[in-house]
């Protein structure tokens, strides 16, 4: 824990701390790591980790001032609470599938308003064009989106997979995920004995194939995602150096559409993998019901 002397040392530090514009700065371009602007005992609290806190910390600040306390009849904000969590359940039922869909929502609606979020934080004034003069007489940025961190992506990819994992062997079955990894896929009523028993071999060597699919899963959503907002934020720290007025703002349009399709797709492929195994048997189950 911070004593009481370093703590109003850091406080009097960053007050004294000499800030500039990006002007200054956006010839060096965003630095690929986060910066640590102190650290808690030996943990480094980085720009980026205090740039998520804040956001996530006016998020929970904004949903419970626009619901308030819940009422029958719904108020402005609640309506459109509603509206949004009605929205999203629509989409991502026929995805995940019926048995899994209520249990998913919660952790895909918080990966998308948390990301979605996220990665607008860039565009907000001060937010990665903010600067400080570190003890090495180097500039650092004070203020750093989330996603532009790789930490920060990697962890809402662990994140995103651990409840990936739950969901699949609560509403799957440890069985049901062996035989879609490894199962025959062939109808053996409809398939030759001479052709359905070798296919185990062959699937059984598709399924290794697709267990290391499932290991760079968490790879490639941390990546894309990191990739994106990062690049974004470099577009407009190139654009801002070479002309502060005018120029950045059509970037600026960009970046808000980017931060949304990213948001979207990294919600949805998580939706897609829960439901490749989750919503096997809805179509069986809704055949049977009308036989």
């Amino acid at each position: 824990m911070l004593s009481f002397n370093k703590l109003l040392s850091l406080i009097t530090a960053l007050s004294t701390a000499t800030l500039v514009h990006a002007s200054e700065g956006a010839s060096h371009g965003v630095s690929a790591s986060a910066e640590a602007l102190f650290h808690v005992g030996p943990l480094p609290v980085t720009n980026s980790m205090v740039t998520s806190w804040v956001v996530a910390a006016l998020l929970v600040l904004a949903i419970r001032l626009a619901v308030k306390q819940p009422q029958l009849v719904p108020n402005r904000g609640q309506a459109m609470v509603e509206s949004l969590v009605e929205g999203i359940m629509d989409l991502i039922k026929p995805i995940v599938g019926s048995k899994a869909y209520k249990a998913a929502f919660p952790l895909l609606i918080s990966l998308f308003i948390f990301i979605l979020v996220q990665n607008w934080s860039g565009l907000i004034p001060g937010v990665g064009t903010l600067y400080r003069l570190n003890s090495e007489g180097d500039w650092t940025e004070l203020i750093r989106p989330g996603n532009a961190d790789m930490n920060g992506t990697i962890a809402l990819a662990v994140v995103a997979m651990a409840g990936w994992l739950y969901l699949i062997i609560r509403y799957a079955g440890p069985k049901a995920i062996f035989l879609d990894i490894f199962g025959n896929k062939a109808d053996k009523r409809e398939t030759p004995a001479a052709i359905y028993y070798p296919l185990f071999v062959i699937f059984f060597a598709v399924g290794l194939l697709e267990i290391i699919s499932i290991s760079f899963r968490p790879v490639s959503l941390s990546f894309r995602l990191f990739g994106n907002v990062f690049g974004g934020e470099n577009l407009i720290h190139a654009m801002s150096g070479m002309q502060k007025w005018g120029l950045p703002v059509p970037f600026y349009f960009l970046e808000v559409l980017i931060g949304f399709v990213q948001a979207f797709v990294f919600t949805l492929l998580v939706s897609v993998y829960i439901g490749l195994i989750c919503n096997h048997g809805d179509d069986h189950d809704h055949t049977e019901a009308h036989h």
